[in-house]
């Protein structure tokens, strides 16, 4: 009788630069860098220039379920924005914005200060003098491509860092990036 591993659900602080797959390509990294362990797979994407929370499982239902749109998985992302987004562009966000490919469900969105601690980026965010930045929570139940970043520029304040905290009830909490944990 073979008995199947236990399933195991892995959190991953993946750094920028860093794809969501285990093989590199062009000027991107892969997660075989940074994750040795046979038998496990990416539950959802993040973008190579994106930061924050990757899951990882052995367990093919779970991958579908924390992967699939249907399932409505709520993901929390932290984004620095160009600007001061004002009421009415987070009202914006709250209903949903029209982007090419249809109109985004409603979004839960808040200002909120630089997160802490927060690491510094590799290279790091383009600062231009004239233009104040500004910090964002961002709770979404979708994962279109590239989404956040067409959304807060749907509403005039393009995404110069993307960082997601959070996935379901899994959190990045104090894992530093390139660490794992589970």
């Amino acid at each position: 009788m073979v008995v199947a591993p236990a399933a195991r659900l892995i959190c991953f602080n993946k750094p920028y630069g860093v794809l969501s797959q285990f093989t590199p390509e062009g000027r991107w990294r892969g997660l075989k860098d940074f994750i040795d362990i046979p038998g496990v797979y990416v539950a959802g994407r993040l973008d190579a220039d994106s930061e924050g929370l990757l899951l990882l499982t052995n367990d093919g239902q779970l991958q579908a379920r924390i992967s699939d749109p249907r399932h409505k998985m709520e993901k929390t992302y932290w984004v620095q924005v160009e600007g001061v987004p004002d009421e009415a562009a987070l009202a914006a966000l709250r209903q949903g914005v029209q982007l090419n490919d249809g109109p985004t469900r409603p979004a839960r969105a808040r200002r909120m200060p630089e997160p802490a601690p927060l690491w510094e980026r590799d290279p790091p965010v383009r600062v231009r003098q004239s233009i104040p930045t500004s910090w964002l929570e961002l709770v979404i139940s979708e994962g279109r491509n590239r989404q956040v970043r067409r959304m807060t520029a749907a509403v005039g304040h393009p995404t110069l860092r993307l960082i997601r905290a959070a996935i379901g009830p899994h959190a990045l909490q104090d894992l530093a990036p390139g660490a794992l944990r589970g």
